[in-house]
């Protein structure tokens, strides 16, 4: 039986839930098996995403209408309820329509007797509109935190550490467009490799909005690009862009320097590293701890085609063999990705406050790393695709103590350099990007020089 659009956000649904498959990745695979047109594509890909976007306010909802918490409610009858509230709530179906069809999904993929339960629930649900719902789940919340943790369902206390990371930048005012933001899908964002690539490959694509080598596909697939299929234009996100031009253009580069990405998968940022280096004459090298992930940096860096040296190993342990011989080293250090919940909506539910202490204490030991295979004058990029305060000054603060001979490089008047329309803080000198603002990820970047003698 050929696959639904519904079908297929329903496996894709499940396939997160029980198998950690992360959406972004498996929604692909799951669209070219079933050939759908592009209008079910672009179905598939709304019911799936926004369901695990406003997982939590639809949560609160059904409860309202099961007279039962969530988690007294069987998780797959609970998935199918999330996703009809979705069609109801969130999307322009008419109710009568979603509600057929999503009993329909309960029956084939639960039970017949789920179906029922389904079906009372979901007429509940389409009794109100979204704003009613709203104004009824936030009835009784005193607290501001849960309750904009209610209406643009987000974790509690990631709300929290998104409102300590603006206020540093004077924003915290800006914090329910930053959650809005994270709620908004992201247009396709690329990037033509430095080199490879003209501006004329973006055909009647802007240039930017936030990266002078970036463009935004409003609609359609980037596959009908044909610098896109060979390979010279790639997806890749702005701030992601920013982060590897900015190691790029901190200082003037040296005839037959050494570069290092350190952690390197799954290659995009190597991938423009590596057109860059080829245009400087220098020399990188790219990292990953495991064969794996090696293998997705080798497949991103065929289309350079630079001979660049791709080892497997343990990170916190590659200073050790190498110390002081890189000039330029990019260390994109795992992190919670709070900075990329619009492009990754299951993110936000999969990761915990109790994470951020583990991943901190790993952020350290990569840079110390990382800050051993640094020569003098050589500088470092620190990059994370979260805000977080403990993943991101507080490294910048524990570097400060800890590595010696270390300097900041203002990254702000870096970035300006490169794109001179950036709004960016200039009262500090690591950088902070954020989706409402500059419409990229959360990109954090620090630039650190280590110095000579």
């Amino acid at each position: 039986m050929r696959e639904s659009a519904r079908t297929i956000a329903l496996n894709l649904l499940f396939s997160v839930e029980f198998d950690d498959a992360y959406a972004n990745l498996l929604l692909p695979k799951l669209l070219t098996a079933s050939k759908l047109d592009d209008r079910d594509t672009g179905l598939a890909q709304e019911l799936s995403f926004g369901t695990l976007r406003w997982q939590l306010f639809y949560d609160r909802v059904i409860e309202e209408c099961a007279k039962r918490y969530a988690d007294e409610i069987d998780l797959k009858a609970l998935i199918v309820l999330r996703l009809g509230t979705h069609q109801i709530l969130g999307m322009r179906i008419p109710a009568h329509a979603a509600l057929d069809e999503t009993v329909e999904l309960a029956k084939q993929f639960v039970s017949r007797g789920a179906a029922g339960f389904v079906n009372g629930v979901l007429r509940r649900v389409s009794e109100k509109s979204r704003d009613q719902w709203l104004e009824t789940v936030l009835d009784g919340l005193e607290s501001n935190h849960e309750r904009l943790a209610v209406e643009f369902s987000h974790p509690i206390w990631v709300v929290r550490a998104l409102e300590q990371a603006l206020k540093l930048d004077g924003r915290e005012s800006e914090l329910k467009d930053l959650l809005l933001a994270d709620n908004i899908a992201p247009l396709v964002s690329l990037v033509a490799l430095p080199g490879l690539a003209r501006k004329s490959d973006f055909e009647d694509l802007p240039i930017g909005p936030a990266s002078p080598i970036g463009a935004q596909l409003d609609s359609g697939d980037p596959n009908n690009l044909k610098a896109f299929r060979e390979g010279r234009v790639r997806v890749q996100d702005q701030g992601s862009q920013l982060a590897a031009l900015a190691l790029v253009e901190a200082s003037p580069i040296k005839s037959d320097e050494k570069w290092l990405d350190l952690c390197a998968g799954p290659g995009g940022k190597a991938a423009l590293l590596a057109a860059e280096a080829k245009i400087h004459g220098a020399k990188l090298v790219c990292n990953e701890v495991s064969e794996h992930r090696a293998k997705l940096v080798r497949q991103a860096l065929s289309v350079v085609d630079t001979g660049v040296k791709v080892t497997v190993q343990d990170g916190r342990e590659f200073g050790d063999t190498h110390s002081g011989q890189f000039d330029r080293i990019l260390l994109d250090a795992p992190c919670t990705g709070l900075g990329a919940l619009r492009r990754r909506p299951e993110a936000r539910w999969r990761k915990q406050q109790s994470d951020v202490a583990e991943l901190s204490s790993l952020q350290e030991q990569l840079l110390k790393s990382a800050w051993e295979c640094l020569s003098p004058g050589g500088v470092l990029a620190y990059v994370t695709c979260s805000p977080h305060l403990a993943e991101t000054n507080a490294i910048v603060d524990w570097a400060n103590k800890k590595l010696e001979g270390m300097k900041l490089v203002n990254a702000n008047e870096v970035l300006s350099g490169i794109n001179e329309n950036l709004a960016l803080n200039a009262h500090r000198k690591t950088a902070q990007l954020w989706p409402h603002l500059h419409q990229t990820d959360a990109m954090f970047i620090a630039l650190m020089t280590k110095s000579v003698g």
